[in-house]
């Protein structure tokens, strides 16, 4: 079986200044560390662009303990193609519509749950659970055959498949954690530019057992297990995986991303600075 823990997602932003103000002051979440970079990484991290670029890991508490985002950046490039295979993220939130309607961000109420839609287009789906603490809960990514991305997720990928219904199912790695949802559309699928990246930690040793698998059931590998250094921080290993509808996938090594992932205090500043400074855009 796969052990696994869901990490984040990879989004593509365009504008620094106006993505950190929706981040930080409408969904409430804290910049966790962020890493600039002078050339393109290895396994596509930052997409096919070999130029430089900055990630900046951003939510509601430790990559330790909490699903989080990863907003890449690459320099020059304002703006990114919005296709429609990322469906959206599920916040739980008693706070973030307080917030939103107070600094008079546009949402629109849809049953019991409200829309937020950032900068660069990415939907949020805002809920209130009853829990005090905001927290990502689901993130959504759309599919052109439900089966066979549950044969891949599910059968593959050994995710737990805990709900499913005739064009969407759930599954997880963890019955109390995060959800992956997938949901069938029947417009052809459009990864467009801004396609993301969806991470999960594994144990070292069962990343080669990964690689087996996939090689065994003739799936995607876009990047075989690879070694990525960050200047000044650990060095990870990492698998880079697409689904049947080309959805990125990475599995990274437990060790090496515990000792990456450390929260850095500094980091809120760093991005601040590196926005104020960043010639290409304006703040």
């Amino acid at each position: 079986m796969i052990a696994a823990r869901a990490l984040h997602y990879v989004l593509k932003i365009g504008n620094r200044a106006k993505n950190v103000h929706f981040f930080r002051e409408i969904l409430g979440m804290q910049v966790l560390r962020h890493e600039e970079f002078t050339q393109g990484c290895d396994a596509a991290c930052n997409g096919p662009y070999d130029n430089r670029w900055s990630k900046t890991m951003i939510g509601y508490g430790p990559e330790s303990s909490h699903f989080v985002l990863e907003l890449t950046y690459n320099y020059g490039v304002k703006e990114y193609a919005l296709g429609n295979d990322f469906g959206g993220m599920t916040i739980s939130s008693a706070n973030i519509i307080e917030r939103a309607t107070k600094l008079n961000y546009p949402m629109t109420q849809k049953g019991n749950h409200f829309e937020l839609v950032s900068p660069d287009g990415y939907k949020f789906f805002i809920t209130n659970d009853g829990s005090s603490v905001d927290a990502v809960r689901k993130v959504t990514l759309n599919c052109s055959d439900l089966n066979r991305s549950v044969q891949y997720w599910h059968g593959t990928l050994q995710m737990k498949e805990v709900a499913k219904t005739d064009i969407s199912a759930q599954l997880t790695y963890s019955d109390e954690g995060f959800i992956l949802e997938l949901v069938q559309i029947s417009d052809p699928l459009d990864r467009a530019k801004a396609y993301g990246r969806i991470a999960f930690a594994v144990p070292f040793e069962i990343q080669p057992m990964i690689d087996e698998r996939i090689q065994q059931s003739k799936n995607t590998i876009l990047t075989p297990l690879i070694s990525l250094d960050t200047p000044g921080k650990a060095t990870v290993r990492v698998i880079i995986l697409a689904d049947p509808d080309g959805h990125e996938i990475c599995f990274v090594d437990e060790e090496g991303f515990t000792a990456l992932s450390q929260v850095d205090p500094a980091s809120n500043g760093q991005l601040d600075k590196y926005i104020k400074k960043d010639p290409f855009q304006e703040t």
